[in-house]
C-alpha cells in the first residue's frame, strides 16, 4: 500500500514538474504603475489562471517615464497594455503594433480644472496651462486641442502643456489650471486631497465627443505570423479575461491582490477597491475589439484639425486571430 501511495505522490510530483517545465514564458508590459487598472492580470496570476493555461507570466509595471511601445518594440515584452491613439501613432511612425484584444470598452479619461480659473467650457483652455502624462498618454489631449484649434505653443492664443507624474499635485499647488485625470484614479485623488466637486470643473472626453479606446492588448505584427505565438496569446487573453471577471465579482479581494504586487507601497486599500469598482464600469462583455468603436476612434483622430495624431487611415492595426480562437 505504501508503495502505491508513494507511486501516486511521485507521479503527481513528476506531472507538476513536467507542467512547470512546459510552461511558456510571457512578459506583459503595463501602461501605468501597479494599480487596479490592471487588476485582471494580477488576479489571473495570483489565482493560477495563467498557470492553468500553461503560461509563466511576468508583469512589468509602467509609469510616467515608461513608454510601453518602446518596451515592446525593443523586445522587452511580448504583449503590452496601451491606448489605441498611442498604438496607432506608433504604427504610423513605423512600429508595427497590432491590437489583439480590447478588454476595456469605454473611456475613463477626463480633464479636471479648478473652477477659480474661470474655465467653464473647453474653449476656455486658451491661455491656460494643462497638465498631462507623456509617452503616448498625451495623444488624446493633443487630438482634442487640435479639434479646438488651440496650438500647444504656450501663447495667449494657445495652451501651455505641462508634463505631470502620477499624482495631482500640479492642480493642488496651482502649477496647472487643469490636469488629465481618469474617472477611476486621479479624479478621486483630487477629491481625497480636499477639493470638493464645487471647487472643480470636469470635462469628460466621452461627453465632449473626443473619447478614444483605452487599455487594449497589443503585440508586434511579425510575431503574430507565428501560429504558436497566436496560440500563446489566445491562452493569455483567455486567462486574463477570467481574471477580470473574478476581479469584477470580488473588487475588495482584487484590490488586496493588487496591493500585494505594489512594490512602492504607495497605494491604499480604500483607493484600490474604489478604483476596481470604477474600472468595472469600463470593461466590455468580451475581449474582442469592437470594430465600430475602433472606427470611431480612427475618425476622431483623423478629424482633429491641423495637427492630428494620425494623418491617414491605418491598415492592419487590429486582428481577431487571437480572440477568434476563444470562440
Amino acid at each position: 500500500m505504501k508503495k502505491v501511495v508513494k507511486g501516486i505522490v511521485s507521479g503527481a510530483f513528476m506531472l507538476a514538474v513536467s507542467q512547470a517545465m512546459a510552461a511558456d514564458d510571457l512578459t506583459l508590459q503595463l501602461k501605468w504603475v501597479t494599480q487596479a487598472q490592471f487588476a485582471g492580470y494580477y488576479v489571473a496570476k495570483d489565482k493560477g489562471f495563467y498557470e492553468e493555461e500553461g503560461l509563466n507570466v511576468d508583469i512589468k509595471p509602467g509609469g510616467p517615464d515608461v513608454a510601453p511601445v518602446q518596451v515592446l518594440a525593443g523586445g522587452g515584452a511580448d504583449v503590452m497594455v496601451d491606448w489605441l491613439p498611442s498604438a496607432l501613432a506608433a504604427r504610423e511612425k513605423g512600429v508595427p503594433v497590432v491590437n489583439i484584444a480590447q478588454p476595456f470598452a469605454r473611456s475613463g479619461l477626463t480633464m479636471v480644472c479648478r473652477k477659480e480659473t474661470g474655465i467653464t467650457k473647453p474653449e476656455d483652455f486658451k491661455g491656460k496651462t494643462l497638465g498631462t502624462w507623456f509617452f503616448g498618454n498625451e495623444y488624446p489631449l493633443y487630438n482634442w486641442l487640435s479639434k479646438l484649434n488651440l496650438p500647444r505653443d504656450g501663447s495667449a492664443e494657445g495652451v501651455t502643456i505641462q508634463k505631470i507624474g502620477f499624482n495631482v499635485d500640479p492642480l493642488l499647488q496651482k502649477q496647472a489650471d487643469c490636469i488629465t485625470a481618469m474617472t477611476y484614479n486621479e479624479y478621486w485623488q483630487v477629491i481625497d486631497a480636499g477639493l470638493s466637486q464645487d471647487d472643480i470643473v470636469v470635462f469628460n472626453y466621452t461627453d465632449e465627443g473626443v473619447a478614444t479606446l483605452e487599455d487594449g492588448l497589443y503585440a508586434l505584427e511579425d510575431k503574430l505570423e507565428d501560429p504558436a505565438f497566436v496560440d500563446k496569446m489566445a491562452r493569455f487573453v483567455k486567462a486574463s479575461m477570467k481574471g477580470w471577471q473574478w476581479a469584477k465579482e470580488n473588487p475588495g479581494d482584487a484590490a488586496l491582490i493588487v496591493l500585494d504586487n505594489d512594490a512602492t507601497g504607495a497605494q491604499t486599500e480604500k483607493h484600490q477597491k474604489r478604483m476596481m469598482e470604477e474600472i468595472a464600469k469600463l470593461l466590455g462583455d468580451g475581449p474582442a475589439l469592437d470594430e465600430a468603436s475602433y472606427q470611431q476612434t480612427v475618425d476622431t483622430l483623423l478629424q482633429a484639425g491641423s495637427d492630428p495624431v494620425i494623418t491617414k487611415k491605418p491598415e492592419g492595426a487590429f486582428t481577431h486571430a487571437v480572440t477568434d480562437k476563444l470562440k
